[in-house]
């Protein structure tokens, strides 16, 4: 059994004291553990499955590559994974929660941290200590404040209109250039690489708090977020692709919105195709009928996805993620391809 503490006995440094520590997946080859796991069952072959699949989708040169991100991995320790697929060209766009892009993400790139806690821990005395948990993992809540003061700030210095959720990260991607305390954030390295990051629900996360700080002191003067035009964006993506792969990470939203350029290219006359691959990690059930656990199969009824090349697995994401990911990486199919800057196609 854990060890109980007493409400109020830790201090706030005592339980914010050992950061998580994000993995590295150039710095480990699992190519030969993909490989043995091809040999065996369950959730090992679905795992050798999707690495073969996604590295189907490096080689194919037609490929246009989706990254999704839901849940809170980033958090967990996979920021670096989903940086290092940027910088290495192994994915051309991503569609995220705000969780998993701003109070994860652009949180960690202004210098704060996410660190090690327990799930057992008494959340009264957490709460005591203005300190909010993600299962095992702990953040410091007045960091997290001080990051929606800044995205705040930052709206408070952008032109008055409407931006797609796409835009306003391009601007933070611009602010961190200049004042990010850690180099290489995931923002920061998709900005240099015209890789488009696309938050479909931008405003349930800190992004939300900041930009309702900002509304409240330009009443009349404010910004807003167009996610109707940002759908249209993701899905000019869709049309301008050869073919198109997912690789998705949990559901949620950033799932459905990429599922449905396919529905909303073809309801504005374009001619396109399904997603010709897909893999998607996830530990939701899909006997509710949630969208966010529908399995790829399902998808294909409703003309989205191809079933030829898919693979679901069923596992928590920070235990296969970093295999897929370093296999992927030193198989290095990544640097035959030429990077599609899709950012650059909205001027």
């Amino acid at each position: 059994m854990p060890e109980k503490k007493n409400p109020g006995h830790n201090s706030k440094k005592e339980f914010l004291n050992k950061p998580v520590e994000h993995i590295d997946i150039t710095s480990f080859d699992s190519r030969k553990i993909i490989s043995s796991m091809e040999k065996m069952s369950f959730v090992s072959r679905e795992t050798a499955n999707a690495t073969k699949i996604y590295n189907e989708m490096l080689k194919d040169k037609d490929c246009t590559i989706f990254l999704t991100l839901a849940g809170s991995t980033s958090a967990a320790g996979c920021m670096h994974i989903y940086r290092d697929m940027v910088k290495y060209n192994m994915v051309d766009a991503i569609v995220a929660t705000g969780a998993s892009i701003i109070d994860m993400d652009f949180f960690e790139a202004l210098g704060f941290k996410h660190y090690q806690g327990s799930q057992f821990q008494n959340d009264n005395e957490l709460r005591n200590n203005y300190i909010d948990r993600i299962y095992d993992t702990y953040i410091d809540e007045d960091e997290l404040q001080m990051c929606d003061k800044i995205i705040g700030d930052i709206a408070d210095s952008l032109e008055v209109k409407s931006y797609t959720s796409r835009e306003f990260i391009h601007e933070m991607g611009k602010y961190l250039k200049k004042n990010s305390k850690k180099k290489d954030s995931l923002i920061e390295v998709a900005y240099d690489h015209n890789v488009p990051i696309f938050c479909p629900a931008f405003t349930d996360s800190s992004a939300g708090f900041g930009l309702v700080m900002h509304q409240e002191r330009n009443p009349k003067n404010h910004i807003t977020i167009d996610s109707i035009r940002e759908f249209r964006e993701l899905t000019e993506i869709k049309i301008r692709s050869k073919g198109s792969g997912l690789f998705m990470i949990g559901g949620g939203v950033p799932k459905n919105f990429i599922q449905d350029t396919v529905i909303c290219a073809e309801l504005l006359g374009k001619n396109v195709e399904m997603h010709k691959y897909a893999v998607q990690i996830t530990v939701a059930d899909s006997r509710d009928g949630a969208c966010s656990s529908s399995t790829l199969k399902e998808a294909s009824s409703w003309g989205k996805v191809d079933i030829t090349k898919e693979q679901m697995v069923f596992a928590e994401a920070t235990s296969v993620l970093p295999l897929i990911a370093s296999d992927a990486y030193h198989s290095a199919e990544w640097k035959k391809r030429e990077r599609k800057n899709f950012s650059k196609i909205f001027g």
